[in-house]
């Protein structure tokens, strides 16, 4: 097998059809759903089992506790519960955007962790522009946020859709310039090679080797990025676009059934793809003690770290008003942002 080459081309080794289209294709088509089972499983667990269980520890409450072993098998009964439940098409929606948006809001996240290096030989694709293609697919659900509010014919969603799209605008800049300042010091935009230059040693302590992670080397972006990807998940302080005490549920709000599972599960795969990002820019990746070989158990640990982050945020913080967020979008996050990656040219520059 080619060590280092992404999964689809290891795949297609084991197959008897060669590297032929048909191999070619099969292989492709087996790495994706690795991932994608993978990613989906995360969630199942992450939205109807462990958000309960962190908010209720967060809230000193009981969570779900009832159904199987500390409540697991409640994935399984909500899962029954939202897709035997009737799908309601209210009356003037604008199809088919509304039918869409859903799948737009899920199949943009999973997009994403195509280029995503997990470790453990677990890597779909490696372009040289990976960072670009991440943020260029993520962006891709401000457009199925658009058209839930839109297409649903109900003013609460029509304002949450806007909302969504003023807080993306917002904070997608910042988020860009942050990463920038990385790819000053990585000096490239691939994933992989991100990934590479954080294992480079930084400084040793005694028989401890401190890697060269870019949240050691700039602490300062390290944070601001955490707040801007709150921001872009839309969690406390900053779900603005699905306030429920000011627009009921905002653009989900005409959405049951099917529909809302996929909504629900592109919130919380975008969740998880930030995770991803943050530990790919910040984190070293997959890169943590022992053997490479379970670099997939360390990557799985800085989501679930963040994703953790998410909850504590949720049940922590209280929500901003919607010009508050604004506010601290363009004056605050963008200059600060932009600071940032002054100072890191700066310092490239001066070392370099």
């Amino acid at each position: 097998m080619l060590q280092g080459a992404p999964l689809p081309e290891r795949l297609v080794e084991l197959l008897p059809f060669g590297s032929g289209p048909l191999g070619t294709a099969i292989a492709a088509l087996a790495g994706a759903a690795i991932v994608g089972t993978l990613m989906m499983t995360m969630t199942a667990v992450a939205g109807p089992w462990a958000k309960r269980k962190v908010t209720a520890a967060f809230t000193d409450r009981y969570a779900v506790n009832r159904l199987g072993p500390f409540g697991l098998f409640i994935i399984v009964a909500d899962a029954v519960r939202l897709l035997s439940k009737e799908l309601i098409i209210p009356e003037g929606v604008d199809r088919p955007a509304w039918d869409l948006a859903p799948i737009v809001l899920a199949a943009s996240a999973l997009l994403g962790f195509a280029v995503i290096p997990m470790g453990s030989g677990i890597h779909l694709a490696d372009p040289e522009v990976g960072l670009v293609y991440v943020f260029a697919v993520a962006s891709i659900a401000s457009l199925g946020l658009v058209m839930a509010g839109y297409a649903s014919n109900n003013k609460f969603s029509m304002l949450g859709g806007l909302r969504a799209v003023a807080q993306n605008l917002a904070y997608e800049i910042p988020l860009v310039l942050i990463a920038a300042s990385v790819v000053l010091f990585s000096g490239s935009l691939q994933m992989s090679e991100i990934v590479a230059r954080q294992a480079e040693p930084l400084f040793s302590l005694g028989p401890v080797t401190v890697p060269t992670w870019y949240a050691f080397v700039n602490p300062f972006a390290f944070v601001l990025f955490i707040i801007a990807n709150l921001m872009e998940v839309g969690r406390n302080p900053f779900d603005i676009p699905e306030a429920p005490t000011e627009i009921v549920a905002g653009y989900q709000t005409e959405y049951s059934s099917v529909y809302f599972v996929l909504i629900y599960l592109g919130e919380f795969l975008h969740i998880f793809l930030g995770g991803a990002i943050i530990a790919t820019l910040f984190l070293g990746g997959p890169a943590g003690p022992g053997p490479e070989s379970i670099g997939l158990v360390w990557f799985l640990v800085k989501i679930w770290a963040v994703y953790l982050f998410t909850q504590w945020a949720r049940s922590a913080l209280p929500r901003l008003r919607i010009d508050q967020l604004i506010e601290v979008g363009w004056k605050g996050m963008l200059v600060l942002s932009l600071a940032n990656l002054v100072l890191t040219a700066v310092i490239v520059g001066v070392i370099a």
